[in-house]
């Protein structure tokens, strides 16, 4: 038997003995618990935020070229 079958068959026995073990088990519910913590938690994902962020960033440049014009036309007007 050569190395590489000799890897590939112990590793066949291990995650036999990890399906069949309560290890297999402890995995699944914790996964469980946590997905449904973070369903508590009312989180956004990662592409949700990073859209979120660009609204932000277009809507803080718009702004400021508003506040820009604002500050241009205040200084046509005549003083009071």
């Amino acid at each position: 038997m050569d190395m590489n079958n000799f890897f590939n068959d112990l590793q066949g026995k291990i995650n036999q003995a990890i399906e069949s073990s309560p290890a297999k088990d402890i995995e699944k519910n914790v996964k469980s618990m946590m997905t449904q913590g973070f369903a508590k938690l009312d989180l956004v994902t990662r592409e949700e935020f990073d859209i979120q962020a660009q609204v932000l960033a277009k809507t803080r440049a718009k702004l400021e070229l508003l506040e820009a014009r604002l500050a241009e036309l205040e200084a046509k007007l005549p003083p009071q």
